[in-house]
C-alpha cells in the first residue's frame, strides 16, 4: 500500500479547531504524512510533536502548492477548515485549490464533521485506489489554432 499524505489548511479563525482536530486524530494519522500550509503546518507540528511538510502561507501561494501536490498525485485527502463568515482576499486562490480537488478526484472535508468521516474510512487506512480522472476529450481537442 502506497503511502498516504493529507493536506490540512485552515482560515486563522479555524486553525485553532483544525489543530485540536488533527490532535485528537494524531493516532489515525502516525502512519500518513502530513501536509499544511503556513502557520498551519507550524502550529500542527508543535502540537502533534512531529514533522509535517510546511508549505508558504495561504496567501502567499501555499493553496497554489498544495494544489499542484494535488495534480502531480502526492495529496489523497484534503482537509480545510475555511470560514463561512469571514471574507477571504485570497478568495480566488481558494477557488482554485478546490477546482483542482474536484478535477482531480481527492476527497476534501471543510469542517470537522466531514473531516471525522473522512479520517475515520477504511477507504483511507487500505489499498482503496480511487478512479484517475481522464482528461483525453480535453488535451486532444482541436483548438482554433490546430485548424
Amino acid at each position: 500500500m502506497k503511502q498516504r499524505n493529507i493536506a490540512l489548511v485552515a482560515h486563522d479563525n479555524k486553525k485553532k479547531e483544525l489543530v485540536d482536530w488533527a490532535v485528537a486524530k494524531a493516532e489515525l494519522m502516525a502512519e500518513i504524512g502530513i501536509f499544511a500550509t503556513g502557520t498551519t503546518g507550524r502550529l500542527i507540528e508543535d502540537a502533534m510533536k512531529r514533522p509535517v511538510n510546511r508549505l508558504l502561507s495561504g496567501p502567499l501561494g501555499g493553496d497554489q502548492q498544495i494544489g499542484a501536490k494535488i495534480a502531480e498525485g502526492e495529496i489523497d485527502l484534503l482537509i480545510f477548515f475555511w470560514d463561512p463568515l469571514e471574507p477571504q482576499p485570497h478568495d480566488p486562490d481558494i477557488k482554485a485549490l478546490l477546482r483542482i480537488a474536484a478535477l482531480y478526484n481527492i476527497p476534501v472535508a471543510c469542517n470537522k464533521a466531514s473531516a471525522d468521516y473522512m479520517i475515520h474510512s477504511p477507504l483511507l487506512h487500505g489499498d482503496y485506489v480511487p478512479d484517475e480522472p481522464d482528461f483525453s476529450d480535453y488535451t486532444l481537442r482541436k483548438t482554433p489554432i490546430d485548424k
